[in-house]
């Protein structure tokens, strides 16, 4: 059931930006088997699926210091990083699969709107190679203007400069515009950049939906899809 929390009209949408893992892809699988053995490698205790799935979303190097227990071992933490992406990026495909509905969601979506195009990008806290790789190697890379990543930038959601980037670089007003994501980061995303925001209630963090609330929510992609159409 779409619910609308603020109203705006989705046909004036123009440019839709989606966040990537919990949102378009179900990546948790092999982000906790990354995890996991990075922990291995330094034996540190190894976490639970759950767990892990709750520390995903503010990128690569908050991810391993919460597995970490925030350790403060700056001798510790960087090998740990290196670790943890060397093995995503070799493991990043094992399990990590488009949800169900997006593609065909997309597909509507990229239809023109009442002779308008309507743009798709995406913005992830994910490091931008990976990000793109995933993307392309699942076939949905013909979608999306731009694809941008935790390392795109100086700074990472919620802060709006990759949003305003984006903005931008192809000539969209922020008022014409939303946020696309599963967790309250990307609500405060597009909040700090002027957008309408969308939450999507079957990813990794829809609890933290209720905690910074979004203008609307939809439950499935082909709510998605049904609200922008």
């Amino acid at each position: 059931m779409i619910r609308f929390l603020r109203q705006f009209d989705p046909r004036a949408i123009r440019l839709l930006v989606f966040d990537l893992d919990g949102t378009l892809i179900d990546s948790r699988l092999d982000l906790v088997h990354s995890v996991n053995a990075m922990l291995r490698h330094f034996k540190r205790p190894e976490l639970s699926d759950g767990l892990i799935a709750s520390y995903v979303g503010d990128g690569a190097p908050a991810l391993v210091r919460r597995a970490l227990g925030d350790s403060a071992d700056e001798a510790l933490f960087q090998p740990a990083l290196d670790y943890f992406l060397g093995y995503y990026r070799i493991h990043k495909l094992d399990h990590t699969t488009v949800y169900a509905g997006i593609p065909e969601a997309l597909k509507r979506l990229a239809k023109p709107l009442n002779g308008v195009q309507r743009l798709m990008a995406v913005l992830s806290n994910k490091p931008v190679n990976p990000s793109r790789d995933i993307v392309q190697a699942l076939g949905l890379g013909d979608f999306f203007v731009r694809i941008y990543g935790g390392n795109s930038f100086t700074t990472k959601k919620p802060n709006p400069l990759g949003v305003q980037t984006i903005l931008n670089e192809i000539k969209v007003a922020a008022s014409e515009a939303v946020m696309i994501g599963d967790s309250s980061i990307d609500v405060l995303t597009g909040r700090n950049a002027g957008l309408w925001t969308c939450g999507v209630s079957y990813g990794f963090a829809p609890h933290t939906l209720e905690e910074v609330r979004p203008d609307v929510v939809v439950e499935s992609p082909g709510e998605l899809a049904e609200l922008f159409r």
